[in-house]
């Protein structure tokens, strides 16, 4: 049996290439995405990253340290756009394509190599593809594991490619940190620091026993094998978006009921219009509550149908908030998530007695008509008709 042949592509600073695609003007300047006086980096390219710019940031360490760089908001809806033609192209190299999140995937090219040539020829193909249509630049790393192809890719960045064949995947994995495994987080880093495991050979050298004991059962096998460059996941396509989520930090903590609904409100119809787009519909509503003092709580429901309307969407937002009883706590962030996503398609009309004829869906259908032709945002809740206070982050 051949060995697979798996390819991770990634976009380089994607959100911020977009700009710079749909903005000449930004090119060779430093661009953050991202504002609001507590919001967070959502993306830097390369230039801003040059001062120490990093996603997850906050926003006002990112002025701090790059004051001279531009700084824009996040346009969600033109990030979806471009990575659709982005997927497509790699769905017209092979059906075997899982996406990671809207800027990369996993790509099993196993059964192309026979029309399209070897890995890197089919990678470099790629490339040349995004380039061409999107103007943005990707990274490709290839190998025949998924975890090694994540990698390859990431130690290539920008606009780069590296292919580790088989014979060569512990000469390029075991002199890595600890951190590169894929789930190593700061947590588990820490465990591996205090037991004096520093890099991935490191960990390869250790008992399994040793591992197991220190870390779980499932913790320290899943390292361990990863540690010996093995992983027999197989490429599943199709796996788009597990949960789709909008959230806002308030420029100042507020406690205003309505206020804060308001906000529940613009972040449902945020995201229910991207679970939309992607002809899906959430099984499970979540809602995500961050207090001043940074003590977060999340509450969420399961449907016995799958919804994806505003309205409907946003009836079990205000039900898991006032579910909180919060009386004036004061806030610092709110959040909505769509989880449990599956086929939108004919979703099953969930009949109310007493209903009028045309209901919530019908509306919603005409909103987003109108939003495809005249721009995001031309129809709103009345409720939200007023001047926009905060940027957001996802």
């Amino acid at each position: 049996m051949s060995e697979s042949t798996i390819l991770h592509v990634d976009m380089d600073a994607f959100f911020a290439s977009v700009e710079e695609r749909d903005n000449p003007s930004l090119k060779g300047k430093p661009v953050v995405v991202g504002m609001g006086i507590r919001g967070v980096v959502s993306a830097a390219n390369y230039e801003a990253r040059k001062f120490g710019v990093h996603s997850a940031m906050p926003i006002a360490q990112a002025r701090r340290l790059a004051p001279h760089a531009v700084f824009l908001p996040v346009n969600h809806t033109r990030y979806t756009e471009v990575s659709g033609h982005i997927m497509q192209i790699f769905r017209d190299i092979s059906p075997l394509v899982e996406p990671l999140s809207v800027d990369e995937a996993f790509i099993d090219v196993t059964g192309a190599k026979r029309l399209l040539g070897t890995g890197r020829e089919i990678g470099a193909l790629i490339r040349k593809r995004v380039e061409e249509s999107q103007g943005i630049t990707c990274s490709v790393g290839i190998a025949t594991t998924k975890f090694v192809a994540k990698l390859a890719s990431s130690r290539c960045k920008p606009n780069g490619m590296l292919e580790i064949a088989s014979d060569r995947v512990l000469e390029f994995l075991h002199p890595l940190p600890v951190s590169a495994i894929w789930g190593v987080g700061p947590k588990t880093n820490e465990e591996l620091q205090k037991l004096g495991l520093r890099t991935v050979a490191d960990i390869a050298n250790t008992p399994l026993t040793t591992l197991v004991r220190a870390l779980g059962e499932s913790a320290g096998s899943h390292l361990y094998e990863l540690s010996w460059g093995r992983d027999y996941r197989d490429v599943t396509p199709d796996e788009v978006d597990k949960s789709i989520s909008a959230a806002e930090t308030f420029p100042f903590d507020i406690d205003d009921r309505e206020e804060i609904l308001r906000e529940f409100l613009r972040l449902t119809e945020r995201a229910s219009g991207r679970v939309r787009e992607r002809g899906l519909a959430a099984r499970t509503i979540s809602i995500k509550v961050r207090f001043a003092d940074f003590k977060t709580i999340t509450r969420s429901k399961t449907l016995p149908l799958p919804i994806n309307g505003v309205q409907e969407s946003f009836e079990i937002v205000r039900a898991l908030y006032d579910a909180l009883n919060l009386d004036r706590a004061r806030l610092r962030l709110v959040g909505v998530a769509f989880d449990g996503l599956v086929d939108g398609a004919d979703l099953p009309e969930q009949l109310i007695l007493g209903e009028r004829e045309k209901g919530w869906r019908e509306a919603t259908v005409a909103i987003d008509r109108a939003s495809a032709r005249f721009g995001q945002g031309s129809v709103r809740p009345a409720r939200l008709i007023e001047p926009d206070s905060g940027e957001s982050e996802d």
